[in-house]
């Protein structure tokens, strides 16, 4: 059984993790999520559910505008040729469907299937947004608290430098 977003605050509550949440409706897109949010402060962000040629399983967050380059990302995580990874396999890992990806989702990957990278200009800001777990909501936390949730769920996060979209 996967995390409901009710098991996720709770969580979030154990690990003494300020959070808040804005409901919206189901946004799939970075485009959508743009026309919905409004004013809300800090970092947007998305999240890349890959697999590579090896079958080793990565989940890649960002900023919005990340150019998130596959080729040269594969390079700098050591991984082998990069796909993204189809919905059934996102579904039975992360528990999640596309457009909710979240990092929040790493809480359902209890045999650590997967290897988290997160990008260091993102880290770099206090405040980041995400789905939690469902995309009709977006939930803000401290980066320095996102950190904290990763490694609670077991994983030992890969930090990289992803540069920002040139068209953005």
């Amino acid at each position: 059984m996967h995390a409901t977003p009710d098991d996720l605050f709770r969580r979030l509550g154990e690990l003494g993790i300020p959070v808040e949440t804005h409901h919206h409706a189901p946004v799939f897109t970075v485009d959508e999520a743009r026309a919905l949010r409004g004013q809300l402060d800090g970092g947007h962000c998305k999240s890349l559910f890959l697999k590579d040629k090896k079958g080793a399983l990565f989940l890649v967050v960002c900023l919005e505008d990340a150019g998130v380059d596959l080729k040269a990302l594969r390079r700098k995580i050591g991984a082998a040729q990069l796909s993204f990874g189809k919905p059934e396999l996102l579904m039975e890992i992360l528990g999640v469907i596309p457009g909710s990806v979240t990092p929040f989702a790493l809480m359902n990957d209890r045999e650590r299937r997967v290897t988290v990278v997160l990008q260091s200009e993102m880290l770099a800001l206090e405040q980041l947004n995400y789905h939690p777990l469902e995309n009709d909501k977006t939930t803000q936390i401290a980066s320095r608290d996102l950190l904290r949730f990763v490694k609670a769920c077991g994983h030992d996060p890969v930090i990289v430098s992803i540069e920002p979209d040139v068209g953005d």
